[in-house]
């Protein structure tokens, strides 16, 4: 099973950033706010291991 249908399966929003928030319930706009939240997390985890890598490949070629 995919991402997706486990979102479907726990009830979680389908949320599209810029989509009418009006017609979300309270506790789907409190999903919508954790799952960005965790996707924010992932994003932030992808830039530090690139930065990383960036930084040890720099000093590779800056030493040899």
């Amino acid at each position: 099973m995919g991402i997706e249908d486990e979102d479907a399966v726990k009830g979680n929003p389908q949320f599209t950033l810029g989509q009418d928030l009006s017609t979300l319930s309270v506790e789907e706009l409190r999903r919508s706010i954790d799952l960005l939240q965790k996707e924010i997390a992932r994003i932030e985890q992808e830039i530090a291991a690139k930065d990383s890598t960036k930084a040890t490949a720099e000093a590779v070629f800056k030493g040899g």
